[in-house]
């Protein structure tokens, strides 16, 4: 088949009548060659509706949940090449009714009136009908019926009864129902009697409501007691029939009654009326200007009717501070009457706005106050360093809070990696006021790395910190501090040692630090120059074959880095090396003390410059022991020419010998000499100890004491006595078995006797107790032996009379 215009074969109907949200399909199917391409649109110009829909070829279109604007004209065009064909047809939208407003049941009092109204939608627009328990209503001198309205004046119980309103189109008729019960009765109570118990404060008002059911509406009257009330400028008779009294006074309490009367009968009820007193906050809160730190107590104290629960409720800033969390801070004190509110410790952001509420059943009352927390100041910010020199620093800041106190100075602190901690530097202006926010800060050191900060004060104190700024370095500079404590000598010979104290880093003020030395012999002009590149050495030695043992030098020590040549120290005299002493010391000898002493004595050396100097003697002892050839070195400085040497074995040889020594070294030693040290002193105590106390004399007696072979004999023997509460201890020496002291016993003595002999003191007896005259019942002598105690009774007893000597 060759080309030709569309034709439409299958098309909608020329009028649709559509439903109220009902899906509406329009079909326009049509054959042409080329194919036809199918368009839509509305007759009337107006926009498709948005919801439209349309099938892939788009011959069906489908309108869902039709509405009254969606109706009117629409048609189908199918159009090719070969021409275009039209199908047109309208779209009638139709509603049934539905209701917008039905009618409700209603409960009204006879002569009353009844006014009903219904609403229905729909297409076309609904008639109204009214009908009253099944039969049609029409309108009559009381009834009116109007579209949907009905009227009915001057109700009786007749009319009682079950009333339907129909709405109805051509489509559906549709039904509300609702019941119409008249009510007659006397006036009752029992469902809304009056307030038993009517509660109010002096002076304030109060409304008694009195609402019987009464149809038709009850007349009202007041009694209070048995008397009728009349309305005057403080009782007032509202016209819903309760009564409100005015500015109550304690009068005013007492019982009243409402007396309600109709056609049908009259009823009556009761309550009584309570007056309080009023609540007066008596002590309200006041505003306070307080330091961080410290603790105030709010104070919110009232005067109240005794039989009225009082509550206090503390608010912040309008949030409830709740005193049952334990909320830190803050805590209430004070009894029924008083809510004070204590906050401890207080902070600057305890600043702000404090309530105090009083809630009663019948008031709330309230009082506010302001508090100001003042502190020291914030950290200052943004810290910065803007210029840096070698000794120099240009800062700026800005400041932190304030913390409701001016800020009144600002002090910068530096620290450094030599510094223990921040340190308090000098800046210009010298004074930093509250107002300043830049300065340069001096006297810092060259080459070192530096932080600073800023702190504020206030009339308050003086502030948290800011953050230290970045790291940065000085500037170098020549080294303005010369070395200190310029010393030396010693060391080999031909050797100038000179030492001094070595320049903290933080002092160096730059790279590339060294020492210069310059020395001279005294006595020339030349100086000769040397340069120490370690930075850490405090040690130069100068070698020259020329120079004489203990030549004086003249030296001076100075510094150097990458910037120049620094400060030089102050002249000191340093000698050079020397040789050791060239002499041995004469007359060495040696002498036992004891069994664990011995003394080495010589002659001091008289020496020179080619001899060696002295500046002590060194003294070396030994035994015969092969295994121990040398036991000890002891060494004495200046011209001490004896030397005691202790902690030596006992009757044993000791060797000794002697050499001199300076800071070269040590001498030739003296020809060796010997002495055996004593035996050893007796190793068992005085035994058998017998004492008698007569008045102020102490009489003692003892067994000698046998030594054994290798011991020393006993030379005699020492007391040693003490009061029992002191602890100076005075001796005794004798050369007898017994002794006698003469002493006061006005308290306890402890007393002990030891051995002496050439090997020195042995061991001691048992400490004995000699107890004061007067816890003596009767004489006695005591026997104490090594391990035992006894006590017995003596006819004869030896006394020496010795007086006591203390040492």
């Amino acid at each position: 088949m060759g080309e030709y215009e569309p034709k439409i074969e299958v098309r909608f109907p020329e009028t649709i009548q559509a439903a109220k949200d009902s899906s509406v399909k329009l079909e326009c199917f049509a054959l042409g060659n080329p194919v036809p391409d199918i368009s839509w649109r509305r007759l009337d110009g107006s926009p498709m509706p948005g919801k439209i829909k349309y099938s892939k070829s788009q011959a069906i279109l489908e309108i869902p949940k039709f509405q009254q604007e969606d109706e009117g004209f629409y048609e189908c065009i199918a159009g090719n090449l070969r021409g275009r064909n039209l199908a047109k047809g309208q779209l009638i939208f139709y509603a049934p009714p539905e209701w917008e407003q039905k009618i409700q049941n209603t409960y009204l009092s006879i002569y009353d009136s009844l006014f009903w109204e219904c609403k229905a939608s729909g297409n076309p627009n609904p008639s109204y009908t009214w009908l009253k328990n099944g039969q049609h209503l029409n309108t009559e001198e009381r009834i009116q019926i109007e579209n949907g309205t009905l009227i009915i004046t001057m109700l009786n119980i007749s009319d009682s009864g079950i009333y339907q309103c129909a709405a109805e189109n051509k489509y559906q008729t549709i039904y509300a129902n609702a019941e119409l019960r008249v009510l007659a009765s006397a006036p009752d109570f029992s469902k809304n009697p009056i307030k038993k118990i009517s509660v109010v404060q002096v002076g304030g008002d109060i409304s008694i409501e009195c609402k019987p059911n009464a149809f038709p509406k009850a007349s009202i009257s007041w009694k209070r007691g048995t008397e009728n009330l009349k309305q005057s400028k403080r009782v007032l008779l509202l016209e819903d029939g309760s009564l409100k009294i005015c500015n109550v006074t304690r009068s005013d309490a007492g019982s009243y009654t409402c007396v309600a009367t109709n056609q049908f009968g009259n009823g009556k009820s009761s309550g009584s009326l309570v007056v309080k007193e009023r609540t007066i906050i008596t002590v309200p809160p006041s505003k306070m200007d307080v330091t961080v730190g410290e603790s105030i107590v709010l104070p919110c104290q009232v005067s109240h009717d005794p039989t009225m629960e009082v509550l206090f409720v503390w608010y912040f800033n309008g949030d409830i501070i709740d005193l049952k969390k334990g909320v830190a801070h803050f805590e209430r004190i004070g009894g029924e009457s008083v809510g004070d509110l204590m906050i401890r410790n207080i902070q600057l952001g305890h600043s702000g706005k404090y309530l105090c509420t009083v809630q009663t059943t019948l008031e709330h009352l309230s009082a506010v106050a302001d508090i100001i927390v003042r502190g020291p100041p914030g950290p200052p910010e943004d810290v910065k360093v803007e210029h840096i020199s070698s000794t120099t620093s240009q800062l700026s800041w800005r400041p932190g809070p304030d913390n409701n106190s001016p800020i009144q100075i600002f002090t910068i602190q530096t620290r450094t990696p030599f510094s223990v901690g921040w340190q308090v530097v000098a800046t210009v202006p010298e004074i930093l006021n509250g107002q300043t926010y830049n300065a340069t800060v001096v006297g810092l050191s060259p080459w070192v790395e530096y932080e600073f900060r800023v702190v504020a004060g206030n009339n308050i104190g003086i502030g948290e910190p800011s953050k230290p700024s970045e790291l940065l370095r000085t500037k170098a500079s020549v080294p303005n501090v010369a070395p200190g404590n310029i010393n030396g000598g010693g060391g080999s010979r031909s050797e100038l040692v000179i030492t001094w104290e070595a320049i903290p880093e933080e002092l160096q003020n730059g790279e590339g630090f060294g020492y210069i030395i310059m020395f001279r012999p005294v006595g020339t002009t030349t100086w000769m120059k040397e340069r120490v590149a370690l930075v850490e050495s405090s040690k130069f030695i100068y070698r020259n074959e020329s120079i004489m043992p203990l030549s004086p030098f003249e030296v001076k020590v100075g510094v150097y880095n990458n910037e120049g040549e620094g400060s030089l120290s102050t002249v000191s005299i340093v000698y050079s090396g020397e040789d050791e002493p060239q002499l041995a010391p004469r007359g060495t000898s040696v002498q036992s003390f004891s069994a664990s002493e011995m003394e080495v004595s010589w002659n001091a050396i008289a020496w020179n410059r080619n001899t060696g100097r002295v500046l002590g003697y060194e003294v070396l002892y030994w035994t015969d022991n092969s295994k121990e050839s040398m036991i000890g070195k002891i060494r004495v400085s200046g011209n001490v020419t004896t030397k005691n040497i202790t902690g030596l074995r006992a009757n044993t040889i000791y060797f000794a010998s002697v050499r001199a020594y300076n800071t070269a070294g040590t001498g030739p030693s003296s020809p060796p000499v010997n002495v055996t040290t004593k035996k050893s002193p007796p190793s068992q105590p005085p035994a058998n100890i017998a004492w008698k106390l007569s008045n102020s004399k102490l009489c003692l007696n003892w067994e000698h004491v046998k030594t054994m072979e290798n011991e020393s004999e006993v030379l005699g023997y020492k007391i040693l006595y003490r009061q029992n509460r002191q602890s100076k201890t005075h001796i005794l020496e004798t050369n007898n078995t017994s002794a006698e002291l003469l002493v006061p016993f006005e308290e306890d003595y402890l007393i002990e006797i030891r051995t002496v002999s050439d090997g020195g003191d042995g061991s001691s007896s048992e400490e004995i107790r000699i107890p004061k005259m007067s816890s003596l019942s009767s004489m006695g002598v005591q026997i104490l032996k090594p391990s035992t105690q006894f006590l017995s009774m003596v006819g004869f007893f030896y006394c020496f009379a010795i007086h006591p000597l203390s040492r």
